[in-house]
């Protein structure tokens, strides 16, 4: 790069520390902590350290060293912290379904759940050993969005599980497709308002102004009032509120980030209640889960016993600031769902509001840094793919968490990494390994930056990792 022709810019080359020892070092503190968290319930429930927790521990190290490994070697300038809270999170849950298997003998999920982990930890590993640019993915726009239709419609043709078509099970194995068809999703959004973003823009007549509010007009409405009527058809059809809140948010997220038009998020919550509430009050399932969200002590005053919801909400209250500690709450009384929907009301009671408090911070930092590669990137389909991922996990932490403490009615996903589920921790893995992908192209890119002494005034630091 040169600067006027009689005197060429000076190019500065300061290597910042890729940060591959810092990831190390708390991946070694993520296990350790979920080690001691497995070690905490043995002594609670039976005064003794579990017999499994060295191979616990050595299982998890392994997976956890192997992600290492691959991110050193092919994304060396990655953030630093995605692994390592993914890493505590999954390990987290691992105790946490474990302790609640202590209290069903009959019907252990965790050896099952570690089994789905490291099916996770491989597909990232393969993500990020073969997938060398995130902007391979572009070219397959519309595969995906065929592929993740094909997903989401598949389930209608089995039987319902608990009330919601979500689920394909034939034999005993079985698997939620919508949980993939996210991925695939946040891909075709992302590279189709990359495509279009300036149309979407609408920069000329606006159907409505206030102030700096601005709707957009009739014509470039057409999109976002198609993936509404989807959304609505996935909740009529499959009676989950969960996966159609997910899909039409993230698509009014990465609509609004790639035009910067506040009246897209108007509309977006305008179309989301009229839907939520056309079908809420039409749709028996669904309108149950209203009612109940609405009325959750109503069981209770009936003579029949609490709900899982007033279970989950006992539980909380049980917990208070600092918890029953792990393996001394009386969570499971929720009953078949505590280990997969109801799984925070665990970390409530037993690891009180501060336990709680941390987790959400987790969450919300897994989140941040995903946003931040994003918006580190220059090109718009990383940026917004980046973002869109991150989003799923924030939509998705917000839909469960509002529903089990009682915020918003209670769908049937699964909290990332914490809750049972192979699918959701399986997709939950692939998410971070693509984040992990662009942040590696986020933080080894070019950046101008000013140059003292330069007599052009501009020199080139090439920026290959941050904290």
């Amino acid at each position: 790069m040169t600067g006027t022709a009689a005197e060429p810019a000076a190019v500065a080359a300061v290597r910042v520390p890729r940060r591959r020892g810092t990831e190390l070092a708390l991946i070694v503190v993520a296990v350790l902590l979920s080690v001691y968290g497995y070690c905490d319930v043995g002594l609670a429930r039976n005064g003794s350290v579990p017999p499994g927790a060295a191979g616990y521990g050595a299982g998890l190290g392994v997976l956890a060293l192997l992600a290492h490994v691959a991110v050193r070697l092919r994304a060396p300038y990655a953030d630093p912290l995605l692994l390592p809270i993914a890493v505590l999170l999954n390990g987290l849950g691992l105790v946490l379904i474990y302790r609640l298997d202590l209290e069903t003998p009959g019907d252990r999920a965790a050896p099952t759940q570690l089994v789905w982990s490291t099916i996770g930890v491989g597909l990232f590993i393969g993500v990020v050993l073969f997938l060398r640019d995130h902007r391979v993915l572009k070219g397959y726009a519309y595969l995906s969005v065929v592929t993740a239709l094909v997903l989401m419609i598949v389930p209608i043709f089995f039987p319902a599980v608990n009330g919601a078509r979500i689920w394909i099970r034939i034999g005993g194995f079985s698997i939620q497709p919508g949980e993939f068809a996210k991925i695939l999703l946040a891909v075709f959004f992302a590279s189709y308002l990359a495509a279009n973003r300036t149309a979407l823009a609408y920069a000329g007549r606006t159907v409505w102004k206030f102030k700096r509010l601005q709707l957009p007009t009739g014509r470039v409405l057409g999109p976002i009032v198609a993936i509404w009527l989807l959304s609505v058809g996935v909740l009529v059809l499959e009676r989950d509120l969960g996966t159609s809140l997910l899909f039409f948010g993230l698509f009014v997220v990465l609509l609004y980030v790639a035009t910067g038009r506040t009246g897209w998020i108007a509309v977006g919550l305008l179309l989301a209640a009229v839907g939520a509430f056309a079908v809420g009050s039409l749709e028996p399932h669904v309108h149950g889960r209203v009612e109940d969200w609405l009325h959750p002590f109503a069981s209770i005053e009936a003579g029949e016993g609490p709900n899982q919801l007033a279970q989950s909400l006992f539980a909380f209250a049980a917990g208070g600031m600092l918890g029953s500690g792990l393996g001394d709450g009386h969570s499971i009384l929720i009953g078949f769902a505590a280990k997969s929907d109801f799984i925070l009301a665990t970390a409530g009671e037993e690891l009180g509001l501060t336990g709680l408090t941390a987790i959400f911070l987790l969450y919300a930092l897994l989140v941040e840094r995903g946003f931040r590669a994003g918006l580190a990137l220059r090109d718009p389909f990383g940026r917004l793919l980046a973002i869109g991922l991150a989003s799923i996990v924030a939509l998705q932490v917000f839909v469960i968490a509002g529903g089990v403490t009682g915020l918003i009615p209670l769908t049937g996903m699964a909290m990332p990494f914490l809750a049972q589920g192979g699918s959701s921790v399986v997709t939950n893995w692939i998410i971070v390994a693509l984040l992990i992908r662009v942040s590696d192209s986020a933080r080894a890119q070019p950046v101008p930056v000013p140059a003292a002494g330069s007599a052009s005034g501009v020199a080139y630091q090439i920026e290959e990792g941050r904290a």
